[in-house]
């Protein structure tokens, strides 16, 4: 759960949101599954019940989960280390923005291969996709190597984040899968709490490598549970052709392609070129007319009939406004999870495994305020509250980070800390939940898609976005603040954050040098927090724009519920006043 990475929920929550994705789920033939409704007098509001089956499904979906998770907490502390040894300079960036990338370019599309060929094989291959690439990342010899392998890691973590929330979508009712997600984000969060401790103390002995190669044995164990378990129904409704032609290709390539550009600009804009440098300015006026195209190209029928991005997805004000409430709660998540541990090293002095248990209160009240909060919704059926405390939170929080310097003890950024945590905790189980609370049940891989694509871009410009505006701020300091020349060659040209560790400022004699160096990033970092303001404030008000609706107790259908086992008289899945009793589900495919 990256995780970069705001959001414009609509991507990642939303992905499980997003109804007029090509409305492949509702084009398909009568479900082959039976629904039997409960018995009428039954309380709607009853908690639902999950027999075994789910729950061993569930484990396995945190695991697979917990692999993406782990990736982005465990390197946050290790980063710098691993960069310095192989020598990444300006293209540091690339290593965490590739994942994320691919990450987001791939998620829509899994929308649509989860509608035409089901969820099963879809997460078996991209657990598989992931941990294949995670060998190629610890035996990486050089940068370019380390980036390849971390943009294939991406392309597998893509198809995890989304499919484990569309599966959960499939099987848990609208009302209680904010309990859901809340749990699963708990478990994930708690799982993966000593990743940055674990990262710190692997980068500080040396053995950084097993970073990666830790996700083999994960990998291993999520294949194993999910290939014996998760059967769910799925009935193939198109021949190999027909369901190729209801890809959008072209829009997700220009989708892609348009990431990919305004990714670039937000990367070296202000640091390896001036924003005024004419490739620059090319490039984000390329990038943004693509955008254009791709919206005009979405909401045009005869262009587009099997849209990858569904307009509709975005016509009620709810789910929009949940979509950008996702994209934002992305973006401050990642830019918490980096910049935490920069200001810890660097600023503070810290070791890279020291700043791995500063980084804790974060990592721990995180996932109990997300567990918290989606049980406050399962009992209360709304949302909008949540919302609003939780972004009023974060924007008091992240505004006070920006007092934060070198003498501040820990009685002055640990309370911060557990705030923006408790922040970012409360809002996580309300995302998904919102967006879809306008949409139908139907819609749920292709809602989640785009959610999971919103969520994904706004990790990317997670990381972006405060980066640039750290190298930019640095870029202006460093020539008037630091008086020693080659302390500033050294630190030129976005080569701030490979250099943000005490060892490297401690590297200098010259105790002015040092307290020069240590300055420059305390007020480089001020700046990050001030703008993170930004994100978190309009997030507070765009909350409002939500209509005060409750959620659904009921799933509207279970076409892609769990299969029966082969005994005579098929398991039930109970959920939420809707029970999958699973007749005739040997008529499907296995997918």
């Amino acid at each position: 759960m990256s995780r970069p990475t705001t959001q414009d929920t609509s991507g990642a929550d939303s992905a499980a949101v997003a109804t007029d994705h090509c409305s492949t789920v509702a084009l398909q033939p009568t479900q082959d599954v039976t629904l039997e409704a409960v018995e009428e007098e039954k309380d709607s509001t009853a908690s639902p019940q999950y027999t075994w089956r789910f729950w061993v499904i569930f484990a396995g979906l945190a695991l697979s989960a917990l692999l993406s998770a782990l990736e982005g907490s465990i390197i946050s502390t290790a980063l710098p280390t691993i960069l310095a040894e192989l020598g990444a300079g300006g293209e540091y960036i690339w290593v965490i923005n590739i994942y994320f990338l691919t990450s987001a370019a791939f998620q829509p599309l899994y929308g649509q291969f989860a509608d035409l060929w089901g969820r099963r094989w879809l997460m078996i291959s991209s657990i598989a996709i992931f941990t294949a690439a995670s060998i190629v990342c610890g035996a990486a010899h050089s940068t370019g190597m380390l980036i390849a392998g971390r943009g294939v890691q991406g392309i597998g973590a893509g198809g995890i984040n989304m499919l484990v929330d569309v599966i959960i979508c499939d099987l848990v009712p609208l009302r209680d899968r904010g309990s859901k997600i809340g749990l699963l984000f708990a478990l994930i969060t708690i799982m993966s709490s000593l990743g940055p401790l674990i990262g710190g103390a692997l980068a500080q002995g040396g053995a950084w490598r097993w970073i990666f190669y830790l996700n083999v044995p994960l990998g291993g164990l999520a294949l194993a549970i999910l290939v014996i378990f998760l059967r769910v129904s799925h009935k193939r409704a198109f021949s190999t052709k027909e369901q190729l032609a209801r890809i959008d290709f072209i829009g997700n390539g220009i989708l892609i392609f348009s990431t990919t550009l305004i990714q670039y600009v937000l990367t070296y804009g202000g640091s390896r070129y001036p924003w005024s440098a004419p490739k620059i300015v090319a490039l984000l006026a390329i990038g943004l007319v693509a955008l254009v195209v791709f919206a005009g190209f979405e909401t045009t029928r005869r262009l587009c009939p099997h849209p990858v991005m569904p307009p509709r997805l975005f016509a009620n004000r709810t789910s929009a406004a949940a979509f950008f409430l996702s994209f934002n709660h992305a973006v401050l998540t990642i830019w918490a999870t980096y910049f935490f541990p920069l200001y810890f090293q660097a600023v503070l002095g810290s070791s890279p495994s020291r700043s791995g248990v500063q980084l804790l209160p974060l990592v721990f009240v995180f996932p109990a305020t997300a567990a918290i909060a989606g049980a406050v919704i399962a009992k209360t059926a709304r949302f909008r509250p949540i919302h609003l405390a939780g972004f009023l939170a974060l924007s008091v929080a992240v505004g006070c980070c920006s007092l934060l310097g070198p003498g501040a003890s820990a009685a002055a950024w640990v309370p911060l800390e557990l705030v923006v945590a408790a922040g970012l905790g409360l809002v996580m189980p309300a995302l998904l939940p919102a967006a879809q609370a306008e949409l139908r049940d139907a819609d749920a891989a292709a809602s989640t898609a785009a959610w999971a694509f919103v969520r994904s871009l706004g990790t990317i410009w997670g990381v972006s976005i405060p980066a640039a505006v750290f190298n930019n701020r640095f870029e202006q300091l460093l020539g008037r603040a630091v008086a020693d020349a080659a302390a500033r060659e050294q630190l030129r040209h976005g080569r701030a954050y490979e250099h943000a560790s005490a060892a490297f400022v401690q590297s200098f004699a010259d105790p002015e040098t040092r307290r020069q160096v240590v300055w420059v990033y305390s007020e480089s970092l001020k700046r990050v927090w001030q703008v993170g303001v930004v994100f978190a404030g309009t997030s507070f008000l765009a909350a409002f724009l939500e209509r005060p609706v409750k959620l659904r107790s009921e799933l509207e259908t279970t076409e892609f519920g769990l299969e029966a086992p082969s005994s005579s008289r098929p398991a039930a899945l109970e959920t939420g006043g809707v029970r999958s009793d699973l007749d005739g589900a040997q008529q499907g495919d296995k997918s």
